[in-house]
């Protein structure tokens, strides 16, 4: 798998990914609706697995390549991480207007998550474009963990995206199209940063961290407040826990 090229394998890794989140939208096709408890717990798990992949797949590295390089990774790693994060916030005002149409906010939704996918894919193409530097922590395995973990993630999105749409009178293949489609961004998104990367790799160290940024906003600002709608918060928060247990466990394993 080394002679692979990582553009290769992060189209690979992402194609897995929209893959799952079309998986998700299936489900349009067996449920009327889902069990609150259970959608909050997968959300719930994959916050912490989202979580765990940031550090140890983004910005463990983020800090060893910005000590490679000479750079001060200090500096380098905590501009990486907020801008990724600030970019998100402006994106999320310029496509977060009140909406009073029903049908108009589920495809907001729609719109929503699929720019935050973009970043997932992302961080999976920086990942595996940052194997072929070598450095500790940037491995084929932490790169494949962190797209295991996403991939987790992206199923209750799935879902998250079908069943409202749906509830709104979308026929079941249209709820299920528009939430495959949301995801398909991930592996534009993952041949672009792995490419990034492989061409310009001073600029790996920020964009390690960015990707890291933008994720663990996403987390903060989509997946947990989700979550914790549920009147179990405190039971449903036990699953962040696990997640992140379970990705780490992966991570040191595959490393």
């Amino acid at each position: 798998m080394e002679n692979i090229s990582p553009i290769l394998l992060a189209f690979i890794a992402t194609i897995f990914t929209w893959i799952i989140t079309s998986l998700g939208s299936a489900i349009v096709y067996f449920f009327k609706k889902i069990n609150k408890n259970v959608l909050d717990a997968m959300l719930s798990l994959a916050a912490g697995v989202m979580i765990a992949a940031s550090f140890f797949s983004l910005i463990a590295p983020s800090i060893e390549m910005a000590k490679a390089l000479g750079m001060n990774k200090i500096f380098i790693t905590s501009v990486g991480f907020v801008c990724g994060g600030l970019l998100l916030v402006l994106l999320d005002k310029i496509f977060s207007k009140k909406i009073s149409n029903s049908k108009k906010r589920c495809l907001m939704l729609v719109l929503s998550i699929t720019l935050h996918n973009i970043p997932e894919g992302l961080a999976i193409g920086v990942a595996f474009g940052s194997i072929i530097y070598h450095l500790d922590g940037a491995t084929i395995a932490s790169a494949m963990a962190l797209a295991i973990g996403i991939g987790i993630q992206n199923f209750p999105e799935g879902i998250a995206v079908s069943m409202p749409l749906r509830r709104e009178g979308f026929s079941r293949t249209k709820s299920f199209l528009y939430g495959g489609l949301s995801g398909i961004v991930e592996p534009i998104a993952g041949v672009l940063g792995a490419l990034l990367v492989l061409k310009i790799r001073i600029v790996l160290p920020f964009f390690l961290a960015f990707a890291a940024g933008a994720m663990i906003y996403v987390v903060v600002n989509e997946l947990v407040p989700e979550s914790q709608t549920n009147k179990n918060k405190r039971s449903i928060s036990m699953f962040s826990l696990i997640g992140f247990t379970i990705m780490m466990i992966l991570d040191v394993l595959l490393a």
